[in-house]
């Protein structure tokens, strides 16, 4: 009998060591490793063989020109020091971040958690980043052949009748090194992030930073927004002319199917469990907005990827699923693509956008 692509990962015999550390530390060690690689003749080493170089997945987006449309999503790589590796690795796209104007230490630890039954984690990190003028400087040294995204958050002790000149304060330290930047308006770890979403403080925050020239530019959205929350933001997004749509951020609901004891922490739930809330909310999005919409939530393969391409993602984003599969999944993820690609007649796969609408 063939065994299991899964079981042949060879990133599950070091799983089961990583996995004794806290997922903060395990993230720590893997982030460092990346950086020790980025821009080193390792990283062409690892490009060779994690890329996967088929014409029929490279994708346009928001005026990018993307070599795949599976990307990193904004939390692996808060301080922009690992896109050339995560390249080098098979992403078509990297978004750094979350970034704020000042540095901030984030939430006390512990402040992640593995839910290993589940095939999720609960994070309350709280935007620790080492603030918009280090990830700029980072940014405008960084030579990678792919899009990178800059997350655009408020620091988190500054007023809300300030937030828009904060996140404008932020774009304006990276916008030299960003291909797009994304406002993240839906962190449900930072206190008063609640507040942002509502139409007067969005309507600011959005022409603040199209004034200041920020493009091309996404938002994210919340899961746990109601349907004409999410419509009314949608109603922003034209008038303000942005350009693209992420869906989604994690979410605090805990849905019943949980088995794993740390359920019960405080935090964004991602991963298997909101994978079809996800791309329920990638097809709600993109039945009514005309700009590109980003899909993220519970993306572990190949399938998982192209339900959200199949319900409206010109891109697809991945977190989660990189932490319990380990540094192939682009490759495998993008491999498998290019087979449902093949088996339902797409020639590329932005023919497939939308397929299910």
């Amino acid at each position: 009998m063939a065994r299991d692509r899964h079981t042949m990962n060879p990133y599950n015999l070091t799983k089961p060591l990583l996995f004794q550390l806290s997922p903060e530390t395990a993230h720590a060690l893997a982030h460092e490793g990346m950086k020790l690689v980025d821009g080193t003749p390792i990283e062409s080493a690892l490009a060779r063989a994690f890329k996967v170089d088929d014409d029929r997945l490279s994708t346009s987006a928001f005026g990018c020109e993307f070599p795949n449309p599976i990307g990193v999503a904004a939390g692996f790589d808060k301080t922009a020091e690992a896109p050339g590796t995560l390249g080098a690795l098979g992403f078509g796209h990297v978004e750094v971040g979350g970034v704020t104007a000042e540095p901030q230490e984030g939430n006390p630890r512990p402040r992640v958690f593995r839910l290993v039954r589940d095939e999720a984690i609960i994070n309350r990190m709280g935007l620790n980043n080492p603030g918009a003028k280090v990830i700029g400087e980072r940014l405008d040294n960084t030579d990678v052949s792919m899009p990178v995204g800059v997350n655009l958050a408020k620091t988190e002790d500054v007023p809300m009748d300030e937030a828009a000149a904060d996140y404008r304060e932020t774009y304006e330290q990276v916008a030299g090194g960003g291909d797009f930047f994304v406002i993240n308006v839906s962190c449900p770890n930072s206190p008063g992030f609640r507040e942002l979403q509502n139409r007067e403080s969005l309507e600011d925050i959005f022409g603040t930073l199209k004034d200041a020239g920020a493009a091309p530019l996404l938002v994210k959205l919340s899961p746990d927004l109601p349907e004409p929350a999410v419509e009314e933001t949608l109603e922003l997004v034209e008038e303000c002319d942005l350009d693209g749509v992420i869906a989604t951020n994690t979410t605090t609901d805990r849905p019943e199917t949980l088995t794993s004891p740390d359920r019960v922490e405080e935090g964004g739930l991602s991963g298997r469990p909101i994978e079809e809330q996800a791309t329920e909310m990638v097809r709600f999005v993109a039945r009514r907005t005309d700009v590109p919409v980003v899909g993220v939530g519970g993306v572990f393969t190949a399938a998982d990827a192209y339900r959200k391409i199949r319900a409206g993602a010109s891109l697809v984003q991945i977190y989660t699923g990189f932490i319990f599969r380990g540094p192939t999944i682009a490759r495998n993820v993008n491999r498998g693509l290019a087979t449902l690609l093949e088996r339902d007649g797409f020639n590329s796969v932005e023919d497939a956008v939308g397929a299910d609408l």
